[in-house]
């Protein structure tokens, strides 16, 4: 049994959060969507995920969504802190101070209190992030969610993509024609394997067993102030736990020694007792087991042709600073903004080059980070001294010491500024290298705020009060420091093209020192394009390559340089 062919722009295989993002930030563009998910409508998802970064809660503003996602998950005055303690009930060695989410816009003081955004991060389980992604993302004109759809085939053309997809409920067949395919669809994609993209790297780092309890009476045998995430370090077992709903929901994360290479090589219930520091006597409910294995892959390609990879179908890495999903997001808000560009007729083709050569170097480098850090964190939890818990001045001091090492490595994994604004755009085919400055380098906790072409434009607030990302425009956004500069060259030049050009006048007390140029253009994802003094001579030639038409461009140079008109 067939229906009838639905039509869409860009059709996503999977509505997990980073499929539901890419769906309503191309519903911004006025880009029509049809979503395949084979879960049921607001089927509960995994609690795998707990923190939202600030690039992320960044786009989230934009979207419109922000305020709905802060107002939910734990309670607004529980802490956001990470504690390093003997148990979960045992002896605290140190803490990272993180603010709830009631304080999160005013406090100053602490590692994760000075973040240059209009969007700091936000703690918050899965559980209350998607659903409330999923009301926002239904109800937006122009997306069409198929539930129970599983998407099984495509065939692509030089006008666009077929699709099939089975109905799980009827068996039906449904027929999608898109103009371009995007696979959020997981680490098991089935739009990867067919664009015969392979996963490389390493394929097991570390494994979980993980477990969703609930436990009200808990919270209550913490001593001190209660945290966000707990480390649980000793030498009978080391593992983590975060809080769910701030009252007796909990996920335990119990970290396996090399030497217990399955999941099941441990009693999972005195694993969790040792982690917790409860006896026998202690009952829990066990919801759910939630293990996993924690790797370093990336596709070797994102992209064949119409159909592109974002999120766990292109990458999967130990879930370290909180960046699997949010990483996942930053792909799709990379590819949203060039998929619109094209539907909306503005963009060339090749802009779409610009994907896989920005994102799959990003994903690289992030991946890295977080290899490294698991590494490193293997290697903690298997040097945790057997005196850690002795009583007295030397147990004391071993602690604190313990406690300090801890502090050291974790502070930059959960206050981690460098993966969120550090990040760059080097070698894209959209953006202008001007020469004068290489991008700064960055680490998973450090950055510095620059406008060398690739890097997001540092944030601070207009003179009325908006945040600078908040007067950006749907395509590019030309910031002008320098009212007497005149920029009707690239303004004639963007309406020629039919690309979206919203120029800023900067009238504000402070501004990032970063700033040097009197015209600075940026793109609709924040990241620098170009900048300058003045408008460059051809500036026909600057709106032509950052729609996408720098291969053209290259090759009307070749023609010119044979024909000897040019050097």
């Amino acid at each position: 049994m067939t229906d009838k062919t639905l039509d869409a722009d860009v059709l996503i295989v999977g509505a997990g959060p980073v499929g539901l993002t890419l769906a309503m930030d191309l519903a911004s563009h006025g880009v029509s969507v049809v979503i395949c998910e084979t879960r049921h409508f607001a089927e509960p998802p995994s609690v795998k995920c707990n923190h939202v970064s600030s690039r992320t809660m960044e786009q989230f503003r934009r979207l419109g969504v922000a305020q709905q996602l802060r107002d939910a998950g734990l309670p607004a005055d529980y802490p956001n802190d990470v504690a390093f303690r003997t148990s979960v009930t045992g002896m605290e060695l140190s803490r990272i101070p993180i603010p709830c989410r009631r304080d999160r816009y005013t406090e100053t003081e602490g590692p994760d209190a000075w973040w240059p955004t209009p969007e700091p991060p936000h703690r918050i389980n899965q559980i209350y992030l998607e659903p409330i992604l999923l009301r926002h993302t239904a109800a937006l004109p122009g997306v069409q969610l198929l539930n129970r759809t599983q998407f099984t085939a495509f065939t692509q053309d030089s006008d666009g993509v077929s699709a099939a997809a089975t109905d799980l409920d009827s068996h039906a067949t449904r027929h999608i024609r898109c103009r371009y395919l995007v696979g959020c669809d997981g680490g098991g994609s089935a739009v990867r394997k067919q664009i015969g993209a392979r996963l490389e790297g390493t394929a097991v780092i570390q494994r979980v067993q993980s477990t969703l309890i609930r436990a009200p009476q808990l919270r209550a045998l913490i001593p001190g102030k209660p945290a966000w995430s707990y480390y649980a370090m000793s030498p009978r077992r080391c593992g983590t736990m975060f809080a769910i709903d701030g009252h007796e929901t909990w996920l335990v994360h119990n970290h396996l020694n090399a030497e217990e290479p399955e999941f099941d090589s441990v009693d999972r219930d005195q694993a969790l007792r040792s982690i917790l520091g409860v006896g026998p006597g202690f009952s829990y409910d066990l919801i759910s087991k939630e293990d996993w294995i924690g790797r370093r892959l990336v596709a070797n390609r994102f992209r064949e042709g119409r159909v592109f990879l974002a999120g766990d179908a292109a990458h999967l890495w130990v879930p370290y600073a909180g960046y699997g999903m949010n990483a996942g997001i930053a792909d799709a808000l990379n590819l949203s903004w060039l998929l619109a560009a094209c539907v909306r007729g503005w963009g060339d083709e090749g802009i779409l080059d610009a994907y896989e050569a920005e994102r799959l170097p990003i994903t690289e480098q992030v991946s890295n980070f977080a290899m490294d850090h698991a590494q490193k964190m293997i290697r903690a939890r298997r040097a945790v001294p057997q005196d850690i818990e002795a009583p007295g001045p030397e147990g004391d001091a071993l602690r604190a010491e313990v406690g300090r090492e801890a502090y050291d490595l974790n502070v930059q994994q959960f206050c981690c500024a460098g993966l969120n604004f550090g990040y760059f755009y080097d070698g894209s085919p959209i953006i202008v290298a001007d020469g004068e400055h290489a991008p700064p380098a960055y680490s998973m906790g450090g950055f510095t705020p620059s406008t060398v072409p690739g890097c997001r434009a540092p944030h601070f607030w207009l003179a009325d009060g908006r945040s600078l990302y908040d007067a950006f425009g749907p395509g590019y956004t030309l910031l002008r420091f320098d009212r007497s500069a005149d920029v009707s060259a690239l303004e004639r030049a963007a309406r020629a093209y039919g690309m979206p050009l919203a120029v800023v006048d900067i009238d504000a007390a402070e501004v990032p020192r970063a700033y040097m140029h009197r015209l600075v253009l940026c793109r609709a994802d924040q990241h620098v394009a170009w900048r300058g003094a003045h408008v460059p001579p051809d500036a026909y030639e600057l709106v032509a390559l950052l729609r996408g038409e720098a291969r053209r461009l290259e090759g009307r140079r070749r023609q010119l340089r044979w024909e000897g008109v040019v050097a």
